[in-house]
């Protein structure tokens, strides 16, 4: 079907369960549309009710969303977004449905594998270690992201009195925790911790030392207290999220490889990134298939306690895939715009 081209700006919706890790993938698919050709862009955070979460979503109906949900409708007098770009289960029913509700004028773009009526979707963004296909489907290395060298600097302004002056190389550690794939022991986090501080030390560098959500607290206790004497920054999770600070201001990354998303964002930086190994609860195929991926592009290595550099292409996985968004549109993207 021959698609007419747009006229600047763009309407994008974002649409999302509001969680941030994945709202900010349809976000950040957004805001390299945005960079690409002038784009307005309106973030949708939706729920549905207790009653009917857990619901399958062929069997959901935009009534049952909670009254707390932004309004997947255009008020009256607006007209539908020229784009929807949704992640989540949360999102399903009501992707599937937008080309419908807006005449064929919305073009609807699903990011990761929805696993469900794959073909309802103009564009499925999934990553490549997911495997999956279709005509409508565009492979990339990690999900889209908000990582870009502008957004690091600006992240790194607020942490700027207490990363500038650290000794080099900076290690940025991102630590995660226990899934359905893998765990984080208490012991392993200390070998862990003892091998991170063998290889800032005898560089004679700094560490930069961030958790998440889902690190054991006595996985957290064990490596804050072998790692605290070291030049750095250990966060505790209060105040400002010092993650684009750390990945700004970083000579190198470990991360561990529990997350696909945090290795392909570290990877866009162009700097080195040093997987670390957790405790296997069951075959991970597709973090392998992942950090294979990666390190045949170069962009990283299993941590062997000691920090190589070598130069390789940053990945401008999130931009593709904007290319790939756009054209669904028509639009040209603009040179020089950004």
């Amino acid at each position: 079907m021959e698609v007419e081209p747009k006229k600047a700006p763009l309407s994008v919706w974002v649409v999302s369960d509001g969680r941030t890790g994945i709202e900010n993938q349809a976000l950040g698919l957004a805001e390299a549309v945005q960079r690409l050709f002038p784009s307005t862009i309106t973030i949708k955070r939706i729920r549905w009710r207790a009653a009917f979460d857990k619901w399958p979503s062929a069997l959901k109906a935009s009534w049952m969303l909670d009254p707390s949900s932004d309004a997947v409708t255009p008020a009256e007098g607006e007209a539908w977004p020229d784009l929807w770009i949704a992640t989540g289960r949360a999102t399903l029913p009501l992707s599937v449905a937008v080309r419908r509700l807006s005449g064929g004028k919305t073009r609807v773009v699903q990011t990761q594998d929805p696993r469900w009526r794959n073909t309802a979707y103009d564009l499925i963004v999934a990553p490549a270690h997911d495997r999956v296909a279709g005509p409508n489907v565009l492979s990339i290395t990690g999900s889209p992201h908000r990582v870009t060298p502008a957004r690091l600097a600006e992240g790194a302004a607020a942490f700027a009195d207490r990363l500038e002056a650290l000794p080099r190389p900076r290690i940025a550690a991102l630590i995660g925790g226990r899934s359905k794939a893998f765990d984080l022991t208490e012991a392993h986090a200390s070998d862990l911790a003892e091998r991170i501080a063998g290889a800032v030390a005898a560089s004679g560098g700094a560490l930069m030392l961030t958790f998440s959500r889902r690190t054991p607290e006595a996985a957290k206790t064990a490596m804050t207290g072998r790692l605290a004497h070291l030049p750095g920054l250990i966060w505790d999770g209060a105040g400002p999220n010092p993650y684009f600070a750390f990945l700004n201001y970083a000579d190198h990354v470990l991360v561990t490889e529990d997350s696909a998303n945090m290795a392909a964002e570290a990877a866009s930086t162009g700097k080195p990134v040093h997987i670390l190994p957790m405790v296997p609860l069951k075959p991970a195929d597709k973090f392998a298939r992942m950090h294979a991926d990666l390190r045949a592009r170069g962009a990283a290595r299993a941590f062997d306690g000691t920090l190589e550099s070598r130069p390789y292409a940053p990945l401008a996985e999130t931009e593709r895939a904007a290319r790939a968004v756009l054209a669904l549109t028509g639009a040209t993207p603009v040179s020089g715009f950004n």
